[in-house]
């Protein structure tokens, strides 16, 4: 039975002030965004704006040119999708392949794909930028999609390699007893076993796609994919110190990962619940 004592007060007591602690930037973010430019100048940064601006956030998203955030929201939404779909199709299948197989070749497969998560991939940036400008790949969604693939498949492979040898072969032997495929076996029982691992995959990759901002710059700038951190780059260079401005952009960048974290946060929790315990 669980009593409230106060220790456990104290605990309660120590989280919240961590939680306020954690929350303060976003404080500041939210009140620099919704003053005007006259008040973000003459007042304190702790003081809450006397009257909510929203024409900040109306000018950010209203721009045009290679500041255009909309259409550099909806690269970063098409290019992050797709990536994640192809990781985890391609992750869970090679994944399983390396987990259930007994040759050697799995397990020295398995570890060249570990070494390829350490080596950084800015090393190859240059032979990739000339094989994709051959192959008219550069400045195109398809294009990124299939290098973010490239990149981070060695991390979806190794994590769902790692899950797949937890989990037991009795569901697959008994699906084989009852006439199934090898391939039904994998998409019909295996993988929805896997929810966990795929949430994991999902939101890691979801998060390093969104966020970046060397590739995307790289391989998209100055073309009409780009995505949101390039178009954010583009908008925040041509400002000063127009703070509401620069912040709202944040706030405006933040809101479609951040809402499909809170939408995914509990298979993510499983899934290193899962990965901890096995």
């Amino acid at each position: 039975m669980f009593r409230y004592t106060p220790f456990t007060a104290l605990r309660e007591g120590f989280v919240w002030l961590v939680a306020i602690i954690f929350l303060i930037p976003f404080y500041f973010l939210v009140t620099t965004a919704l003053k005007s430019d006259t008040e973000v100048l003459t007042s304190n940064s702790l003081t809450p704006p006397s009257t909510p601006d929203f024409s900040n956030f109306v000018e950010v998203v209203t721009a045009q040119g290679n500041s255009n955030v909309i259409m550099g929201l909806i690269n970063s939404v098409i290019i992050t999708a797709g990536t994640m779909a192809l990781l985890v199709l391609l992750g869970s299948v090679t994944g399983y392949v390396i987990s259930r197989n007994t040759r050697r070749w799995s397990r020295a497969a398995y570890y060249l794909f570990l070494v390829a998560i350490v080596l950084p991939t800015q090393l190859g940036t240059v032979p990739l930028y000339i094989g994709a400008r051959a192959l008219h790949l550069t400045g195109s969604q398809v294009g990124m999609i299939l290098l973010f693939t490239g990149m981070l498949l060695p991390l979806s492979i190794f994590l769902y390699a790692g899950f797949f040898r937890g989990l037991g072969t009795e569901y697959e032997e008994a699906a084989t007893i009852d006439g199934a495929t090898r391939t039904q076996i994998f998409f019909r029982i295996v993988l929805p076993l896997m929810s966990p691992a795929t949430g994991t995959v999902a939101i890691l990759a979801g998060l390093i796609v969104w966020n970046d901002f060397f590739t995307s710059l790289i391989f998209l700038g100055g073309s009409r994919n780009q995505t949101l951190p390039v178009a954010m780059y583009y908008y925040i260079g041509s400002l000063v110190s127009q703070w509401n401005l620069i912040f709202a952009i944040v706030i405006v960048s933040m809101i479609p990962i951040l809402a499909f974290y809170l939408f995914a946060q509990k298979r993510f929790i499983q899934g290193f619940a899962g990965g901890l315990k096995g």
